[in-house]
């Protein structure tokens, strides 16, 4: 029996470090649970063509879109959220409760119109509204390092 127990040991720390790593996901806040999570280019700069790739949180429900990243200080796992409209309108946002400077990319189908600053209320000191430059039917929210 002496002789099987570090083979056992052996066996298990194997085991164990083999579940850990394909068990390993990014880690969301806890509120985030039941958010689906997607990967989208954003072109971020106007001047190019080039698009950036980012993993983000889909808010795709009215409770999601009131939410939003509100009382979030850091994100792990995801690079920001995209918000999904059903249809085309002029949108406002705005920085209640937010704890983090966002850039706002208006987005009309695939096309970035216009991006916007959102001061964290920190900074801001006020709630702090942006609108969109005209109809768009997503926004994605990217907190700034």
């Amino acid at each position: 029996m002496r002789r099987f127990l570090p083979i056992v040991i052996f066996l298990f720390l194997i085991m164990s470090l083999v579940a850990s790593f394909s068990l390993k996901k990014p880690q969301v806040e806890d509120r985030f649970k039941n958010y689906k999570i997607i990967n989208y280019k954003v072109q971020t700069n106007p001047s190019t063509q080039l698009r950036t790739s980012y993993k983000l949180l889909v808010a795709d429900t009215s409770e999601k879109w009131e939410l939003g990243l509100m009382n979030i200080s850091k994100l792990q796992g995801v690079d920001g959220m995209i918000f999904i409209f059903p249809k085309r309108e002029y949108k406002t946002f705005w920085n209640k409760n937010t704890r983090m400077d966002l850039d706002v990319y208006w987005i009309d189908g695939e096309n970035v119109v216009g991006k916007s600053f959102l001061p964290s209320i920190k900074k801001s000191g006020e709630i702090f509204t942006v609108n969109s430059p005209q109809e768009v039917d997503k926004v994605v929210e990217l907190p700034i390092d």
